[in-house]
Protein backbone atom coordinates (compact mmCIF):
# COMPACT_ATOMS: atom_id res chain seq x y z
CA UNK A 1 0.00 0.00 0.00
CA UNK A 2 1.25 3.32 -0.94
CA UNK A 3 1.00 6.35 1.50
CA UNK A 4 -2.00 7.83 0.45
CA UNK A 5 -4.18 4.64 0.47
CA UNK A 6 -2.82 4.43 3.78
CA UNK A 7 -4.01 8.05 4.97
CA UNK A 8 -7.01 7.33 3.60
CA UNK A 9 -8.42 4.02 5.58
CA UNK A 10 -6.52 5.49 8.73
CA UNK A 11 -8.86 8.67 8.08
CA UNK A 12 -11.82 5.90 7.28
CA UNK A 13 -11.15 4.03 10.71
CA UNK A 14 -10.96 7.42 12.45
CA UNK A 15 -13.86 8.89 11.41
CA UNK A 16 -15.76 5.68 11.73
CA UNK A 17 -14.59 5.62 15.25
CA UNK A 18 -15.48 9.11 15.64
CA UNK A 19 -19.13 8.47 14.48
CA UNK A 20 -19.46 5.29 16.25
CA UNK A 21 -18.74 7.35 19.85
CA UNK A 22 -21.00 9.63 19.31
CA UNK A 23 -23.51 7.23 18.30
CA UNK A 24 -23.11 5.50 20.97
CA UNK A 25 -23.16 8.74 23.77
CA UNK A 26 -26.11 9.82 22.41
CA UNK A 27 -27.70 6.59 22.89
CA UNK A 28 -26.93 6.05 26.41
CA UNK A 29 -27.88 9.44 26.88
CA UNK A 30 -31.28 9.03 25.62
CA UNK A 31 -31.78 5.72 27.17
CA UNK A 32 -30.78 7.45 31.09
CA UNK A 33 -32.82 10.10 30.53
CA UNK A 34 -35.81 8.26 29.58
CA UNK A 35 -35.06 5.70 32.59
CA UNK A 36 -34.92 8.47 35.13
CA UNK A 37 -38.25 10.02 33.42
CA UNK A 38 -40.42 5.92 33.51
CA UNK A 39 -39.42 5.99 37.05
CA UNK A 40 -42.62 6.08 39.23
CA UNK A 41 -42.67 8.31 42.35
CA UNK A 42 -43.71 7.03 45.77
CA UNK A 43 -47.26 7.27 46.06
CA UNK A 44 -48.72 8.63 49.51
CA UNK A 45 -50.10 6.31 51.88
CA UNK A 46 -53.34 5.61 52.55
CA UNK A 47 -52.83 5.27 55.92
CA UNK A 48 -54.04 8.89 58.11
CA UNK A 49 -51.64 7.95 61.04
CA UNK A 50 -53.81 7.95 63.56
CA UNK A 51 -54.83 5.42 65.78
CA UNK A 52 -58.82 3.79 65.30
CA UNK A 53 -59.53 2.15 68.34
CA UNK A 54 -61.51 -1.50 67.94
CA UNK A 55 -65.04 -0.82 69.67
CA UNK A 56 -65.59 -4.22 68.39
CA UNK A 57 -68.36 -5.54 71.67
CA UNK A 58 -66.88 -8.76 71.52
CA UNK A 59 -63.02 -7.58 71.37
CA UNK A 60 -63.97 -4.90 74.12
CA UNK A 61 -65.32 -7.49 76.16
CA UNK A 62 -61.73 -9.34 76.25
CA UNK A 63 -59.44 -6.40 77.00
CA UNK A 64 -58.23 -4.99 80.30
CA UNK A 65 -59.27 -1.74 81.56
CA UNK A 66 -55.46 -0.46 80.68
CA UNK A 67 -55.64 -0.76 77.45
CA UNK A 68 -59.37 0.48 77.39
CA UNK A 69 -57.74 3.34 78.67
CA UNK A 70 -54.84 4.09 76.22
CA UNK A 71 -57.48 3.35 73.42
CA UNK A 72 -59.81 6.29 75.02
CA UNK A 73 -57.20 8.44 75.73
CA UNK A 74 -56.45 7.93 71.73
CA UNK A 75 -52.84 6.05 71.96
CA UNK A 76 -51.98 3.16 70.27
CA UNK A 77 -52.39 0.81 73.15
CA UNK A 78 -48.51 -0.62 74.58
CA UNK A 79 -50.65 -3.42 76.83
CA UNK A 80 -52.44 -6.48 76.23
Amino acid sequence: MNGVRKSIAAAAIAGSMLIGGVGGAVLYAATTISAAAASPSPSPGTSSGTFVPNEDPTHEASESAAREAQENAGQVPTVP
